[in-house]
C-alpha cells in the first residue's frame, strides 16, 4: 500500500490582502517516492501549493486557511519553519537569490553547518554529493560566476545534502538555455530514481519536463484542481490550450496533420510513441518559399571586438540588420548575448564599427543611440523607476526637454498602441507583470527607436500571456520597427522570428532561417540549443525535418 507523504484535504486559503482565496477546496494526496509535476497559468494557483508544502505560508506570507494540510501526517501549518525544512528541500527559480556560501564547497555545507555536523563527516558528505552532481572540480569556485546550468546544480546540491524526504523544484527551467534546461531534467529523473525522494515540479514549461517520464500531472487554474492524472491523457485532452498552457511542440504537430490521438499509446514520450502505418497524409516534400524581398540595410556591424579584463566576450561580429526583420539572437548562456546588445546599445565600449544607414555611430552618446535603438530588460522591475503609469512612459521625453503638451501628446498616443490607455493614470504597481512589460516597452517606444531590442521578452510568463505579448510585437513590427529578441525559448524563434542569429563563445556560427537553425544537430550541439520534438517527429515518420518544420510554421500562420 503506497504511503500518503502530503495531503491536501479540502484546503483553502487566502492571503492577508486577499478578498477571495486563491486555492479553494483542494483535494490531493502525493504519495511517497512520486514525481509530480504541477502545471497552470500565471495566477492559477499553483506556486501557492508549493509554498504551503515548504512552510513559506504561512511563514513568510501569512492568510486564512480551512481544511488541511498534512506532511508526513502532521498539520503543516503547526510546524516551525525550521521543522518543515528537515522535510522539504526547495530550489527556487532564481538559484541566485538562494547561494549563500563564498565558494560552492561553502555553499553545499551551510545546510550541514546549521545542523551542527561534526567537520569529517561534513566533508565526507560535501565530496560525496559534489561527486554525484559532477561539481568537484567547481567546489573552489564562486557560485555567481559558474554557467546557468552550473548554477542550478548547484543549487540541488546544496538542498539534496540535507537528506530530506521530500523536493520541491519552484520553476527550475526559467532561467536555463534549452540544453541546460534539458540536462537539470536528466539530473531531476537520475536523483529521483537513485534516491526514492518525493519530487513536485512546479513548472509551465510542460514538453521540457515531459523529456523525463513523470508519474502524475496536477493541472491549477484559478485556485482549483482542474486534472490530476497521467500526462497522456491530459495530452489527448483539449485543456491545455483552454488553460493557457503550451502543449508540446510534436502534439500540434500531429493535430496539424491530421492525426488523430484518440487511439495513440504513450502519447507523452516521443521516443515510444507508436503512430499507425498510413498516419502521414500527403503534404508538399517542399513547401514553397517566401519570394526574395528586397531589404533595406538598417544597422550594419564590422568587425566587432570587445572585451573585459582577461576575457574576451565578442570575437569578429559582423552582422546587418535590416529595415522590419525580426531577428532572435540565441545561444547558450555566457555565449555573449547580452554583451552584444549593450554594444549595439552604448553601453559598453568595442573595437570595431556600426554603421546606421550609411553613416557610422559609433561615437553616438548612450543618449543618442538610445534614439535608434530602444533596449528592454528581461525584468520590467529594473527598469521602472516612476510610481505612476503616464509619468514612467514621460520620463525619456521630459529628461529631453520635450514640451509638456508633446509629451502628453506622444504618451498618450503609445499608451494606445500599447493597450494602455485605460490605466495611463493607474499606479505601476497596480498592474501585472506582462502590463509592467507593456509599459517598459512604452518607456522605449516613445522616443521612436527604429529598433526595439528585448531581452527574453517572455521569460516566465505562461503561453497565454506569452501569446499576447509576441502578437503585441508583431504589431509593431507591422508598424515599421525591427525587432531583435534574445531568447532561450526555441518555439518563439520558430514562431516569430524571420531569423536567427547564433552565438558561442562571442562569435557568430549560424545566420539563417529558424527552421534551418533547428533542423542542424551539429549546430544544435555546438550552440547549446536542442532539437526541437517536431525534428524527432519527422524522423519517426521518415519524412525531412526541415520540410515539417516549415510545415508547423504555415500551420501556425493560419491559426494567428
Amino acid at each position: 500500500m503506497k504511503e500518503k507523504i502530503i495531503e491536501y484535504i479540502d484546503f483553502s486559503f487566502k492571503y492577508q490582502a486577499q478578498q477571495e482565496p486563491t486555492l479553494k477546496n483542494i483535494h490531493l494526496t502525493i504519495y511517497k517516492g512520486e514525481k509530480v509535476l504541477i502545471i497552470g497559468p500565471s495566477g492559477s494557483g499553483k506556486s501557492t501549493l508549493g509554498h504551503a508544502i515548504n512552510g513559506i505560508i504561512p511563514s513568510i506570507y501569512p492568510g486564512e486557511s480551512q481544511g488541511q494540510l498534512l506532511i508526513k501526517g502532521k498539520p503543516a501549518f503547526d510546524m516551525s519553519i525550521y521543522e518543515t525544512s528537515l522535510l522539504v528541500s526547495t530550489v527556487l527559480q532564481d538559484t541566485d537569490g538562494q547561494f549563500i556560501g563564498l565558494s560552492v564547497a561553502e555553499d553545499l555545507a551551510f545546510a550541514l553547518e546549521n545542523d551542527v555536523v561534526d567537520l569529517p563527516e561534513m566533508k565526507e558528505r560535501v565530496q560525496d554529493w559534489a561527486g554525484r552532481l559532477d561539481l568537484t572540480e567547481l567546489l573552489s569556485h564562486r557560485p555567481q560566476d559558474l554557467s546557468g546550468g552550473q548554477k542550478q546544480r548547484v543549487s540541488l546540491a546544496g538542498v539534496l545534502i540535507d537528506e530530506s524526504p521530500i523536493l520541491l523544484f519552484d520553476e527550475p527551467l526559467a532561467n536555463l538555455d534549452p540544453k541546460s534546461g534539458q540536462d537539470t531534467i536528466d539530473l531531476i529523473d537520475r536523483l529521483h530514481a537513485e534516491e526514492g525522494v518525493t519530487t513536485i515540479i512546479i513548472e509551465h514549461r510542460l514538453e521540457d519536463v515531459l523529456y523525463r517520464a513523470v508519474d502524475r500531472v496536477v493541472l491549477v487554474n484559478d485556485g482549483r484542481i482542474l486534472y490530476n492524472g497521467s500526462p497522456d491523457d491530459l495530452l489527448r485532452s483539449t485543456l491545455l490550450r483552454e488553460n493557457g498552457i503550451r502543449e508540446p511542440l510534436y502534439i500540434t504537430t500531429l493535430r496539424q496533420l491530421g492525426i488523430s490521438l484518440a487511439g495513440l499509446e504513450h502519447l507523452a514520450n516521443l521516443s515510444t510513441l507508436e503512430l499507425p502505418p498510413s498516419s502521414l497524409p500527403e503534404f508538399p516534400t517542399q513547401l514553397e518559399q517566401d519570394k526574395t524581398v528586397v531589404q533595406t540595410p538598417l544597422l550594419e556591424v564590422q568587425s566587432l571586438h570587445f572585451s573585459y579584463p582577461k576575457k574576451n566576450v565578442l570575437k569578429d561580429i559582423n552582422l546587418t540588420i535590416h529595415k522590419g526583420e525580426k531577428i532572435a539572437i540565441v545561444g547558450k548562456n555566457g555565449a555573449g548575448k547580452s554583451t552584444l546588445a549593450k554594444a549595439l546599445c552604448g553601453f559598453v565600449k568595442i573595437e570595431g564599427d556600426l554603421i546606421w544607414e550609411g553613416q557610422s555611430i559609433l561615437t553616438d552618446s548612450v543618449k543618442e543611440r538610445s534614439e535608434r535603438i530602444g533596449y528592454v530588460l528581461q525584468n520590467p522591475n529594473q527598469m521602472i523607476s516612476q510610481t505612476m503609469i503616464f509619468d514612467e512612459v514621460a520620463l525619456g521625453l521630459k529628461l529631453r526637454g520635450f514640451s509638456d503638451d508633446l509629451i502628453r501628446e506622444r504618451v498618450d498616443q503609445v499608451l494606445q498602441v500599447c493597450g494602455l490607455g485605460p490605466f495611463r493614470n493607474w499606479p505601476i504597481s497596480a498592474l501585472s507583470y506582462g502590463q509592467k512589460k507593456r509599459v517598459t516597452i512604452a518607456s522605449i517606444l516613445v522616443l521612436n527607436p527604429s529598433i526595439i531590442l528585448l531581452d527574453e521578452p517572455t521569460a516566465g510568463q505562461d503561453y497565454k500571456h506569452y501569446t499576447e505579448m509576441m502578437r503585441f510585437l508583431d504589431e509593431l513590427n507591422q508598424q515599421g520597427h525591427t525587432i531583435v529578441m534574445i531568447t532561450h525559448d526555441m518555439q518563439l524563434m520558430l514562431d516569430y522570428s524571420d531569423r536567427a542569429i547564433v552565438l558561442v563563445d562571442g562569435q557568430i556560427i549560424s545566420d539563417a532561417s529558424p527552421a534551418q537553425v533547428l533542423s542542424n544537430p551539429t549546430l544544435l550541439r555546438e550552440a547549446n540549443l536542442k532539437e526541437t520534438s517536431i525534428f524527432k517527429l519527422a524522423q519517426k515518420l521518415n519524412v525531412d525535418p526541415l520540410t515539417l518544420t516549415q510545415f508547423y510554421m504555415e500551420g501556425e500562420k493560419v491559426h494567428e
